[in-house]
């Protein structure tokens, strides 16, 4: 019950401050895309966490608690959230006063590709019990190489770049999509921080670097 009411205090706040952002900028509850938003966002994220209650109680705990202690992450969380906020708010300020507009398939090819991003990463947490919000190596932690980690090293940071590059094009706005383009340099950053940890500290993580070359696309990087 104490991990019920944690998960659902943190999830109610999240809907309040998410929809904050987008919305009072954009001085109006009527924003259908906005409403999509929020629906592709928060609705797969309770059944995530209903799910996680149930069955993985314990990382859903882990996820909740756990704050970065490492001074490279506290900055790149710091890096990420700036990013985050200036991209909604523009996204509701471009709604308001219609500085530029997409094409009508464009938001919702971004839902898809949004929602497609969400289950890659309902997948990592599914493989990889040791998958944290911070940057640690836990007792008894072995290398997840195989499913999506033996393709790239971290699917999971795949699937955010792949969900929050969807999110200013389902809010109809390119400028928050440019300033959420910083985010990739963030994420990379964060990347070779864990890399330089996990060789350190995770035994047989340098031998799955040479299996497995590439950190988030394959070809690509």
């Amino acid at each position: 019950m104490k991990l019920l009411i944690s998960a659902l205090t943190k999830y109610i706040a999240g809907v309040v401050m998410f929809g904050a952002l987008i919305f009072a900028p954009a001085g109006t509850m009527c924003w259908s895309h906005g409403w999509l938003m929020m629906g592709i966002l928060f609705v797969p994220m309770l059944v995530m966490g209903a799910v996680m209650l149930i069955y993985a109680p314990d990382l859903l705990d882990k996820r909740i608690k756990n704050k970065e202690e490492r001074t490279e992450q506290k900055g790149v969380v710091a890096l990420s959230g700036l990013t985050f906020i200036a991209s909604f708010l523009v996204a509701g300020l471009n709604h308001r006063y219609g500085w530029t507009t997409l094409p009508t398939p464009i938001p919702y090819i971004a839902s898809i590709l949004f929602l497609i991003g969400y289950a890659i990463y309902a997948e990592v947490m599914r493989e990889n019990q040791w998958l944290s919000r911070t940057i640690e190596t836990h007792d008894n932690q072995t290398v997840v190489s195989t499913g999506l980690y033996g393709i790239v090293r971290h699917p999971m940071y795949t699937a955010t770049i792949v969900m929050f590059l969807a999110i200013p094009l389902v809010l109809e706005s390119w400028p928050s999509f440019v300033i959420m383009l910083p985010y990739i340099p963030i994420i990379i950053r964060r990347i070779n921080d864990e890399e330089r940890l996990l060789n350190a500290e995770l035994k047989g993580y340098a031998e799955y670097c040479t299996q497995v070359r590439w950190r988030l696309m394959p070809f690509i990087y």
